[in-house]
């Protein structure tokens, strides 16, 4: 990985930090995400919700009974949530993955249930699920200066990964600008994540798109006191700030920000249908009496579940940084799991 990057940093000179990350998580045989180690779960580097158990699939399932059609899960890791959510409301079940390696383990555990493809339909109808996918989008990183507005990117040094700075320009300027904040201060822009965004809005023709991740809002996004940025990586359950560290073999992550997804919606002439915690989400969804489902008297069933359910909903875990957005179109009601606590209103 290191020889790849520097190949490409030496024929240009600079990379953009966006760049940087598209190589060191998706390139092919090499990024983080296509080459063949443990990511997901106990032996990996981290643990997302559908990897403590099924409970967070199953309450899933409950609102994705309002929205008919098939689903199509985008990035679906270890298929852990498809399993889950197949065993509560078998429907058809389409997964896109870019990561041959991660398809491949998808492939073993899912076989003949699901259906892979390869791109994004013409025209979708039903659910769409996004979970962890938006963090991993490569983000251009900037900082805000007394001399202007600069692109963070990456170069060399005695054979060292660094930091180094160029004049932001284009696409990057504009969204920059347009972006209050004190100088000087460091943060990402997810110029992907707008783009993926509005590619989804002009393909569905009806139904809702869920996105559940960690972020924030942009006023919480960009808050004076978060002037160092979102920038995480992920290694062997530590969770530091340097990219730099172990190319290829760390998770490289940025939080999302939620208002400018909605705002790619909105102009892909999508429906804002909800914006909520994640706990505030499964509440409403009915966690609790998919809890209640399980066997009280059998401390060897429910006791697993209700730690899955602590660190599905509780503030110091999951419970508050992640987030759930939904967005549509041609959907008439209101969504289970925004009846109570959407916070539409501070997009």
């Amino acid at each position: 990985m290191l020889a790849r990057l520097a190949n490409e940093i030496e024929a240009h000179g600079w990379i953009s930090f966006a760049r940087y990350m598209q190589l060191v998580l998706h390139e092919p045989g090499l990024g983080y995400y296509a080459a063949g180690r443990a990511k997901f779960g106990r032996a990996g580097d981290f643990v997302t919700a559908p990897e403590l158990g099924k409970l967070f699939g199953r309450t899933l399932a409950r609102q994705l009974r309002q929205i008919g059609g098939p689903v199509l899960e985008i990035g679906a890791g270890s298929g852990a949530l498809a399993e889950a959510l197949l065993g509560e409301s078998p429907r058809e079940y389409l997964i896109l993955e870019t990561s041959a390696e991660l398809r491949e383990r998808q492939r073993a555990r899912l076989g003949n249930r699901v259906q892979f493809i390869d791109r994004l339909p013409a025209r979708l109808a039903g659910a769409v699920i996004a979970n962890e996918v938006v963090d991993a989008m490569p983000v251009h990183a900037v900082t805000w200066t007394g001399r202007g507005i600069m692109e963070r990117g990456v170069s060399l040094r005695d054979g060292k990964l660094v930091w180094a700075e160029k004049p932001a320009s284009g696409e990057l300027l504009e969204e920059a600008r347009a972006i209050k904040v004190p100088t000087p201060y460091q943060s990402e822009i997810n110029l992907a994540a707008r783009a993926w965004m509005r590619t989804l809005g002009e393909r569905l023709a009806e139904g809702a798109i869920f996105v559940i991740d960690y972020g924030f809002p942009r006023h919480e996004y960009y808050h004076p006191q978060r002037a160092t940025g979102t920038l995480m990586c992920h290694y062997r359950h530590q969770a530091h700030g340097d990219p730099f560290l172990h190319p290829g073999e760390q998770d490289v992550t940025a939080h999302v920000d939620f208002s400018a997804l909605a705002d790619a919606a909105r102009a892909a002439r999508l429906e804002v249908l909800g914006y909520a915690t994640q706990a505030q989400f499964l509440v409403n969804c009915g966690i609790t009496e998919v809890l209640g489902e399980a066997n009280v008297e059998s401390a060897l069933h429910y006791a697993p579940l209700a730690a899955e359910a602590n660190q599905l909903l509780s503030p110091a875990e999951m419970g508050e940084l992640f987030k759930v957005l939904a967005v549509g179109r041609g959907v008439d009601r209101p969504l289970l799991g925004f009846a109570r606590g959407d916070r539409s209103n501070a997009l």
